[in-house]
């Protein structure tokens, strides 16, 4: 494991880190991206080094094309190939909007930013995948999208997200099957209501929500639950099941009289 190189976007906050934690730990290489300069994400770098492995970072924005080219070029001319994409980056919109009231402005910033950008991010990481796995069979690729109990949970005050995050659980399927005749398996990881910098706002509804009976667990999620699931995937636990759906939370998409 210690020659593999895993890209994660968004991978040094939230539940990224939390994936980053568990295949640093595992002994991954690391590429890591993120909106943030490399000065503000320095120690963060720091922590994940100390595991082994080796850890790089590049500011990009997943909603650019521009970026995106840029960071695969990155990657591959950094470690010269990679061995896992995992599509993490994503954003909650702006501001909380009743679905009648919300804008089309922040429909256009979530899509892009949560669907369009890892959608293309993955076509073209799929062709340097692709490409290597021609040559080296023996070394398993593999791609995780983590995408939302929101994929099919409804959130009024957040259509957009719940729409971004649906659009991505097809995507996921889309790949699975295409690029299952290449050898490269395609997950989907759904995780719950997690604690990071993105629910911090609404920790008091959920809090009060989760003592209610919510979360089947209950308890709140937390990134290291949804980095040992993609951990896990990568390692190949879970072989002859590309497209599968992994629930990370706590039983809360489990219908319930």
């Amino acid at each position: 494991m210690t020659n593999r190189v895993a890209l994660i976007t968004g991978g040094t906050r939230g539940i990224g880190l939390g994936v980053a934690r568990a295949l640093a730990a595992e002994g991954w290489s690391l590429a890591l991206c993120g909106l943030r300069e490399r000065d503000a994400v320095a120690a963060v770098l720091k922590e994940l080094a100390l595991e082994g492995g080796e850890v790089e970072y590049w500011p990009a924005d997943i909603g650019s094309a521009n970026d995106r080219t840029q960071l695969l070029a990155s990657v591959i001319a950094r470690y010269g190939t990679f061995h896992a994409l995992v599509n993490n980056a994503g954003r909650a919109p702006r501001v909380r909007a009743d679905l009648l009231a919300a804008s089309e402005e922040s429909f256009e910033e979530v899509i892009r930013t949560n669907l369009q950008g890892p959608y293309f991010l993955t076509q073209a990481a799929s062709r340097v995948l692709v490409q290597q796995h021609a040559a080296d069979s023996g070394t398993a690729r593999t791609i995780v999208f983590v995408t939302s109990v929101s994929a099919e949970m409804v959130s009024l005050h957040r259509g957009d997200y719940c729409v971004s995050k649906a659009g991505l659980s097809m995507a996921a399927k889309l790949f699975a099957v295409r690029l299952a005749p290449d050898g490269i398996p395609v997950y989907e990881v759904r995780p719950g209501i997690v604690a990071t910098d993105m629910t911090a706002g609404v920790k008091e509804m959920y809090d009060k929500r989760i003592a209610g009976g919510l979360v089947p667990d209950a308890r709140w999620g937390k990134p290291e639950d949804v980095g040992r699931a993609v951990a896990a995937l990568l390692r190949g636990d879970v072989s002859y099941a590309t497209g599968t759906v992994v629930h990370v939370d706590g039983g809360l998409s489990i219908p319930r009289l």
